[in-house]
């Protein structure tokens, strides 16, 4: 009896366990491109397709409590990076109790763009993370991380 219990219980924390861990990562679609601007100056693309009626934050939500979308880039010694990723989409600034303030979010989609820029002719890609969360009116999910990898030069 006790046996079957702790079995059971053990099997829904592991559930419990993976559904939190891609939470949100089963409500936006992401999309890593790259575009040449010029010689060694490559446009870099994050296109985050939400899913629904949640939305996901912006890199600076005006509060603390929900995570903003953020982006950690791999070091490559052959790559310059411009400044941070830029916001491309229809922002929403929102009163919400639950984080004591006005946030700001996208829904539906939005555009991150980070420029960067090649030292040399060289192909290479450009790596790293992307962490976010989604929430609706009713609930938020647990963060994600997603990684990427985006070729640039050649």
């Amino acid at each position: 009896m006790i046996k079957s219990f702790i079995s059971a219980f053990v099997l829904m924390m592991i559930t419990a366990f993976a559904f939190a861990q891609d939470g949100s990562a089963k409500m936006v679609k992401w999309d890593f491109t790259s575009k040449k601007i010029n010689d060694k100056t490559y446009e870099l693309r994050f296109t985050a397709t939400i899913d629904g009626k949640f939305h996901i934050y912006a890199q600076n939500l005006g509060v603390d409590g929900p995570v903003p979308t953020s982006f950690v880039f791999t070091k490559n010694p052959l790559v310059v990076l411009n400044g941070k990723p830029k916001e491309v989409g229809k922002v929403i600034k929102k009163h919400e109790e639950v984080w004591g303030g006005d946030v700001s979010f996208y829904e539906n989609k939005v555009d991150f763009v980070q420029t960067v820029q090649l030292k040399s002719k060289v192909k290479t890609n450009v790596g790293g993370t992307v962490e976010f969360m989604v929430c609706d009116d009713k609930k938020c999910l647990p963060p994600a991380e997603v990684s990427f990898k985006v070729p640039v030069g050649g």
